[in-house]
């Protein structure tokens, strides 16, 4: 298996899924720019995968983890 260890807290995993739902309704249905689109559906997706995933490759390289220890 991979030796990746969950660093994202239950609570962080299901905001990161909801704020990047949130980004990517907001780039498919509010008229704005194109850029402002992209970035939405770029940010929303990365948080959406980090939230399902339950890793978080920037937490890592700075050894940051909200997840607490016990679990």
């Amino acid at each position: 298996m991979s030796d990746i260890k969950m660093n994202l807290s239950t609570f962080e995993r299901f905001a990161r899924i909801i704020i990047g739902g949130i980004f990517l309704l907001v780039a498919s249905y509010v008229p704005v720019s194109d850029l402002l689109a992209w970035l939405l559906v770029i940010v929303g997706l990365i948080l959406m995968l980090t939230g399902l995933a339950g890793w978080c490759p920037l937490y890592s390289l700075l050894k940051i983890s909200s997840k607490k220890k016990g679990k």
